[in-house]
């Protein structure tokens, strides 16, 4: 089982996501927290396979935030994946340079997204 922790402010998409993510072929176990620094906290309490990320959030932003997790050399080993409205040109260059493994834009592609995950997932293994 892949466990993966979802790091969002926005109700709504983490509701998506995690609907998405429970009917698909693939066994998750998902956890969410709904700003930085509670999604921190979980990592370092139980360290999952992957974070993904949202980069627009208050307080902490999502690069900030994996800046903070690539810091943590418990969390070293955790995927982290930016999920992000932010499609400006140099936006994905810009969470690849503050430490995520990848980038998946939103609006997210429902049919497309839990092999997204699994893609980053083999890839790492």
């Amino acid at each position: 089982m892949t466990r993966l922790l979802y790091i969002e402010d926005n109700k709504d998409n983490r509701m998506l996501v995690r609907r998405i993510l429970l009917a698909s072929d693939y066994e998750f176990e998902l956890r969410e927290a709904d700003n930085a620094r509670d999604g921190i906290a979980m990592a370092e309490q139980d360290p999952p396979d992957m974070i993904l990320m949202d980069i627009s959030m208050p307080d902490m932003d999502g690069l900030t935030a994996t800046r903070t997790i690539r810091a943590n050399p418990i969390l070293n080993n955790v995927l982290v994946i930016a999920l992000t409205a932010n499609a400006m040109q140099g936006d994905k260059e810009k969470t690849l340079e503050a430490g995520c493994d990848g980038y998946i834009r939103k609006p997210v592609d429902v049919d497309r997204l839990p092999d997204e995950i699994m893609s980053y997932i083999r890839s790492r293994a």
